[in-house]
């Protein structure tokens, strides 16, 4: 087959990485791909928003599968487009994307299918939002509706935290059009944890839980970012919250989705919190989750590519993975600034020799080739994913990896597993 994957960071890689393993794949391409992947696949100069260009590059080069890995291009409809174009796509359309494009859209459809979830309200309004938070009182949540690069939430543990955030999205246009709404919730206290699903429209395919790390800081502080880093399995999420997970969130909104007409195909991603009562939903993300699937698919023991054809065929049933019962943790190694003003341009030596065992992975998330020299190029750069017979076992691994980088203006946080060792 051959393949073209969608997409230039750290969760493309990781998918080239699978991709390019698979038997089935006689030719990997990558658009646009970056030096990491580039070891991977044949990187082509298109950007994940040129539809057209992707679509002409499919037909030209008879792509007989594409893998998409960022969210705007499916919100933008480009599964529509490839298949328009006789093309088989892994991915949601652009009315099943509206589970990640549109926070409110979630809520809704939760509220109508009975998925537990928290209390929540929509605004356009600020003053009505404010009203509604000194109401409540803090902590309570602000999220832009729309799509923000995993910016747009803020847990305000104020009320002058949750104004500022309504006055960020409403009135100062920080999020542009994708603040033009916003959602404020009920705060949930508990552990959070991620779970990825295949979905064929109708059949689910679990895959093993993820933990991600939002905040920028040690010790979960500072504000929020894209993630910091991820561990796989998520602590304390037993088979008992699985199924609760199954039963009470994916299957009902697999199937809302389905009764709408716009049946959901691609990898659903739930954000949990595990609650006393039970597993909640967070949010839906409608692809693999940036830096999770850094940390899921090492543990992976199966072809990754057929089960991907398999979701979009509708032919999930009775599909199984085998996946590495070790733990893995995956850290984020970020330019000085970010979240902010993220250090660019600064070179990065000493990859091969951070990676000298085949449980050590670097999978590249912004980088670019400046002649012979590799450097950063922009906020999250590097993902060092480490498998170990235990979490503390695999952090160690890791963490000597990032030791053995040289790179002046990166810097990671140092407590990423550390609660389930």
């Amino acid at each position: 087959m051959r393949v073209l994957l969608i997409g230039s960071g750290g969760r493309e890689h990781a998918l080239a990485w699978a991709l390019a393993a698979s038997p089935l794949c006689d030719k990997l391409f990558a658009a646009p791909g970056n030096p990491g992947i580039a070891r991977e696949a044949e990187c082509v100069a298109l950007a994940a928003s040129d539809l057209d260009g992707i679509v002409d590059f499919a037909r030209r080069e008879r792509i007989d599968f594409v893998v998409i890995g960022p969210e705007a291009p499916l919100v933008a409809g480009l599964v529509d487009r490839l298949a328009a174009a006789g093309i088989a796509a892994f991915g949601p359309s652009a009315a099943a994307a509206q589970l990640e494009a549109s926070k409110g859209f979630t809520k809704d459809l939760a509220a109508a299918a009975g998925i537990p979830t928290a209390a929540y309200r929509r605004f356009t309004d600020a003053r009505a939002a404010k009203d509604y938070v000194h109401a409540h009182g803090a902590p309570i949540v602000v999220k832009a509706d729309g799509l923000a690069a995993g910016k747009g939430v803020t847990v305000a543990m104020s009320i002058a935290d949750a104004d500022a955030a309504i006055d960020a999205a409403l009135l100062h246009d920080r999020f542009g059009a994708a603040g033009a709404e916003i959602v404020v919730e009920e705060f949930l206290a508990g552990p959070e944890a991620s779970l990825l699903a295949l979905v064929d429209g109708v059949n689910i395919l679990p895959l093993v839980s993820a933990r991600d790390h939002k905040r920028v800081g040690d010790g979960d502080t500072g504000p929020n970012t894209g993630g910091m880093g991820a561990i796989s399995p998520a602590p304390g999420f037993t088979l008992a919250i699985a199924a609760a997970a199954l039963d009470t969130i994916l299957k009902p909104a697999v199937a809302a989705m389905a009764a709408r007409g716009t049946p959901f195909k691609g990898v659903l991603y739930a954000g949990l919190i595990l609650t006393p009562a039970g597993p909640k939903l967070i949010e839906f993300n409608v692809r693999f989750g940036d830096p999770e699937t850094q940390a899921l698919l090492p543990r992976l023991r199966s072809d990754l590519l057929p089960a991907l054809i398999a979701a979009c065929d509708g032919d999930l049933k009775d599909f199984d993975l085998r996946w590495d019962p070790r733990p893995s943790v995956s850290v984020v190694l970020a330019a000085k600034g970010y979240p902010n003003a993220p250090a660019t341009g600064g070179a990065i030596r000493g990859l091969d020799a951070a990676t000298t065992d085949g449980d050590t992975l670097i999978f590249h998330a912004a980088t670019r080739q400046d002649g012979d020299t590799l450097v950063a190029d922009g906020g999250r750069v590097l993902n060092i994913t480490a498998l170990g017979d235990t979490v503390a076992a695999a952090r160690v691994r890791a963490y000597a990896a990032i030791a053995r980088i040289d790179w002046a203006d990166g810097f990671c946080r140092r407590d990423i597993g550390a609660d389930a060792e």
